[in-house]
């Protein structure tokens, strides 16, 4: 699945993978992650995407944010924008979906092995494009939580497919009491 001199790259959809742990019932250590992949491969870079509410003062994001900066993460973020739907309750979207294929499309003829850590079916078409370009990938999500977390048609267009729960003794760890929550302000996708 994974070879030691092939040069890899993750890219995590933020609030995906949050999503997906949650409703696994652990929280990822972004440290463990990163030693994890760095020992399987030639890590060039390891992406983490995520959309910021920049009108509150205090983001329960924030500290996370700052953390994978200052810990090896190449952070991608923008402002989160906030309306108010039909029911008369607060929503925050930001959709990071176009930064995350930019990103991999420029890094592309540099890697090997591209990890995408998310279950998001508008990464489909992204995945064939790397493909065609030489570069394998797999996709890091779950099928276990109620409803499955991974769209059918991005997990059979990966070349491999990562059950999330199986890192969970590799990545994962308790989750904390909500002293921060990331994306406690959940954002939506498009």
């Amino acid at each position: 699945m994974f070879y030691k001199d092939e040069r890899l790259a993750l890219f995590i959809d933020g609030s995906n993978l949050y999503a997906a742990g949650k409703a696994l019932g652990f929280d990822i250590d972004y440290k463990l992650l990163r030693q994890e992949f760095m020992r399987r491969g030639k890590l060039l870079r390891a992406f983490y995407y995520t959309a910021l509410l920049e009108n509150d003062e205090y983001s329960p994001i924030r500290p996370l944010v700052d953390w994978l900066h200052y810990n090896g993460y190449s952070m991608v973020t923008k402002a989160a924008k906030e309306y108010t739907d039909s029911m008369g309750r607060r929503k925050v979207k930001g959709n990071m979906d176009i930064e995350l294929a930019v990103d991999a499309m420029e890094l592309a003829p540099r890697l090997d092995h591209a990890v995408l850590f998310s279950g998001d079916g508008d990464f489909r078409p992204l995945v064939e494009s790397l493909q065609r370009q030489g570069v394998r990938v797999s996709v890091v999500s779950t099928i276990r939580s109620q409803p499955p977390m991974i769209a059918d048609e991005l997990r059979r267009q990966a070349d491999n497919f990562i059950e999330l729960d199986e890192l969970r003794d590799v990545i994962g760890r308790p989750p904390r009491e909500p002293r921060f929550e990331p994306n406690a302000e959940r954002v939506e996708a498009d």
